[in-house]
Order: C-alpha cells, then sequence, then structure tokens
C-alpha cells in the first residue's frame, strides 16, 4: 500500500520521516527551519483539446405500451382463460363475466321488437288500404268528370234542337207544342249537367278524404317504423354492453398481472382509478428506456444523439449502442428534468419492464475545451473547485474555478485559467496564496 505525498512516497519513507521529524529539535529554531524548507511538487498544464459532450444518468426499462383491464359491467367471474405470463393477441379473450339481468333485458327488448313489427305490418296494410280507396275514389271521379262531357255534348244537341224549333215555330212551319217538346228536353239536359257537377264535386271531395286518410296511414306506418329502429338501437346498446362482458386484451404482449378469482364480483361502480386493474397486458416485443436528463443537458440533447446504455444484469455483456428516439420537450418541476426515450427491439424478451441500468448520451458535436486531470481540482465542503497555479517563481495561487464535464479523468475548466498554465498535481498537502515551492522535474 502506498501514500501519495508529492511524487509518490512509500508508506515505510512516510514513516520514516515522521520518527525523524519526531526526533528534531522543537523550539523556534525548528520552526524557523520548517519555513525555509520548500515542499516538492509536480505540476500539470492545462491542455486545450476538443471533447464530446456527454451525459450520464440512470435509466429505465419500460413496456412499450402497458394497458390496464378493467370491467365495464357488474357481475361475477365465471371463467378465466388467461394467466400470469400468458401470451395473448389482440382480441384474444382473458375472462368471462355473468349478466343474467342484461340477458333478460335483451330478451325483452327482443319481445318489443316483435311486436313492434307487428304494428308496421298493420299500419303498412292500413297504406294499402287507403291507397286503395284513393285510387276508386280517383276512378269515381274520372267517371263523374267524363259524364260531365257526354252532358255536355246532349245539352248542347238539345239546345241547338231548341234553337232550330223555336225558329221554325216563328216561321209557322212548326206547331207550338213542338217548341214546348224541345225546352223540356233542354231543360231536361240542363238538369242531368247539374247533376253530373255534383257529383263531380262529391267525388274530388271523396278523393281529398281518402288520401288524406293514406297520408294519416303513411304517418302511422313511419311512427311504427321509428318506435322499432329505438327498440333495435337500445337493443344494440344492450348488446354494447353485453358484449362487455367478455373480457378482451386490447393489445397483443404478455399479461403482466391477474388480480381476479373465479366467482369474483367485479364492477363498474366505485372509484375504478383507485382499484386493481383485473389483468395488465405489456407489449414487450419492443421496450422503450426512459432516462431523466438534468435542465443543465436536457437544451443540449436532441432526437437521434447516440446512447450507451449498460444494465448490471448484463454485466459481462458488451453496452448496447442506440439513439434518442424522442424526447418530452419539457421538464418535470419537481425535478428539474427532462423524459428523453429510447426504442429498443426486444424480440428475445431479455430486456423487462422495471429493469435500472445506465445511459451515457452524447450531446451533438465535439467542441474545443480546457482540460485538467481530475486528480490536480480540489473541491471544498461547499462544493466548490479550486487548483493552486504557479507563477514564474514557483510562487502558489489559490484559484477558484468553474468546472464542465467530467468523464471520471479528465475534468473540464469553464472558467478561472487558460490553456498552458500550470497547477500543482494531487499531492496531501494544502497551500496558500504566496507560499513558494520546488518543482519537481516531469
Amino acid at each position: 500500500m502506498t501514500l501519495r505525498f508529492g511524487n509518490a512516497i512509500t508508506f515505510g519513507a512516510a514513516a520514516a520521516l515522521l520518527w525523524l521529524s519526531g526526533c528534531q529539535p522543537s523550539g523556534p529554531a525548528a520552526q524557523k527551519a520548517d519555513a525555509d524548507r520548500l515542499v516538492a511538487v509536480r505540476t500539470v498544464a492545462v491542455t486545450e483539446s476538443e471533447i464530446q459532450p456527454t451525459t450520464t444518468q440512470p435509466a429505465s426499462v419500460h413496456a412499450y405500451y402497458r394497458s390496464e383491464i378493467r370491467a365495464k359491467v357488474s357481475g361475477f367471474v365465471s371463467e378465466l382463460k388467461a394467466d400470469i405470463g400468458d401470451v395473448v393477441q389482440a382480441g384474444q379473450v382473458l375472462a368471462q363475466i355473468d349478466v343474467p339481468e342484461m340477458d333478460k333485458q335483451r330478451q325483452i327488448i327482443q319481445a318489443r321488437i316483435a311486436r313492434l313489427k307487428a304494428e308496421e305490418k298493420r299500419a303498412a296494410a292500413g297504406v294499402d288500404l287507403a291507397d286503395a280507396q284513393v285510387r276508386s275514389s280517383q276512378a269515381r271521379l274520372a267517371e263523374a268528370e267524363s259524364e260531365m262531357s257526354r252532358v255536355d255534348a246532349s245539352l248542347a244537341a238539345a239546345q241547338s234542337e231548341f234553337d232550330r224549333t223555336s225558329d221554325l215555330v216563328e216561321r209557322g212551319s212548326l206547331q207550338d207544342r213542338m217548341l214546348d217538346e224541345s225546352r223540356k228536353k233542354r231543360d231536361s239536359e240542363r238538369a242531368a249537367k247539374q247533376a253530373v257537377a255534383s257529383a263531380i264535386d262529391s267525388a274530388k271531395a271523396n278523393v281529398a278524404v281518402t288520401e288524406a286518410q293514406k297520408a294519416a296511414a303513411q304517418a302511422d306506418l313511419e311512427a311504427a317504423q321509428a318506435e322499432t329502429m329505438i327498440a333495435e338501437r337500445e337493443l344494440e346498446e344492450l348488446q354494447v354492453m353485453i358484449d362487455y362482458a367478455t373480457v378482451r386484451a386490447p393489445l397483443a404482449g404478455i399479461v403482466s398481472q391477474r388480480n381476479v378469482e373465479p366467482g369474483d364480483l367485479v364492477g363498474s361502480g366505485g372509484d375504478q382509478a383507485s382499484a386493481k386493474p383485473l389483468f395488465v397486458v405489456s407489449q414487450v416485443d419492443k421496450v422503450r428506456v426512459r432516462i431523466p436528463v438534468p435542465e443543465t443537458d436536457a437544451a443540449h440533447l436532441n432526437p437521434g444523439d447516440e446512447v450507451t446504455l449498460t444494465f448490471p444484469t448484463f454485466a459481462g455483456e458488451p453496452p448496447i449502442t442506440a439513439a434518442v428516439t424522442r424526447r418530452s420537450g419539457s421538464l418535470d418541476p419537481s425535478t428539474r428534468t427532462m423524459i428523453v426515450e429510447i426504442e429498443l427491439e426486444n424480440a428475445e424478451g431479455k430486456l423487462l419492464p422495471g429493469m435500472f441500468g445506465r445511459a451515457s448520451i452524447k450531446l451533438g458535436t465535439k467542441v474545443a475545451a480546457n482540460l485538467l486531470p481530475s486528480r490536480a481540482i480540489r473541491f471544498s465542503e461547499e462544493g466548490t473547485a479550486h487548483v493552486y497555479v504557479l507563477g514564474q517563481d514557483d510562487t502558489v495561487t489559490v484559484a477558484a474555478i468553474e468546472t464542465g464535464l467530467d468523464d471520471g479523468k479528465s475534468i473540464q475548466v469553464r472558467s478561472g485559467l487558460l490553456p498552458g498554465q500550470r497547477v500543482i498535481d494531487a499531492h496531501l498537502k494544502r497551500f496558500t496564496d504566496g507560499q513558494k515551492v520546488s518543482v519537481l522535474g516531469n
């Protein structure tokens, strides 16, 4: 075992020095001799180099999709068809819930639909009857109008005969009684015309009545059809609820949880959000790796940046190299971190949801930076960093610096030093401003 002091002094040498110091005389003379003795140090220079900015953060594996399945209807679980670890396909039946009340409601609605269908048939028959009556009344109207044409012709002939007879009577060619006969015939035709006109008016009124009856019958039919449609929609709605009694997988994956047993009473009442789901199905043939990136690095991260993932479970295997798939684009106010996601193919099921690992993300392109070995930088209890800078006369200056990227070997110096400046390398002793030291050859 060695103890570092200047240029690596062995433990035995250090013990010897302590023994010798113990044998030296004490007092003012000894103190003056210690002050005159210079501490031997080695130095390192600030170098300027291109570095790849990276951030290393914890990572966790999540299912690509995770679905919590709850009951939509109330009833008793009559059958389980899936268990933990089963691989299921989308739409596959997981469980069956017994809902006898809904089955009875379905039978009642089906009976009502049958009755409404009969009402439809009766209303349709009424429409057909009304239509026949309309056609009959229209036929009688047409017959009356046809009779009117005949009567008009007869009246015209009678009027013509009356005019001719009247002219002959005035000339004395015919007796007056011939004119009376002609007049009676004309008046008879006029009366016949009036009778036919009345018949036409009656036929028209009858047509209007039958057409109104037909319209009423048609309205009754439409009302019956509407009632049937309402009942059919109610049946469809009930059927949808009954279908919910068959619990199905919403996606292809693996059953990662089962929180129900045969005979359990499940239902849609209560706080479903806080209740345990019947099943949890997770898609794991592809997984998401989520990484919380601190605020200081989040602004420099973009989709496509290279990521190196390591998992303690696979310590002996090479790391996984991937690219950032997406980022949330906002910081979590409670942690001041931004979630970054990486999608990984997982056909063999090697990565399990819940696994933890570490992710090293390359942030953009390489940048120029001032670097110092991490051993040459000191940190106070408050976390502030400082170095011991050497001037031309080997005089120490304590300089506060701002650090940046740290890869475990070198640390970026953001401010406080310039390229080429010399600082004291790793040393067990603390130094003060103005203190002179002896620089060993590097």
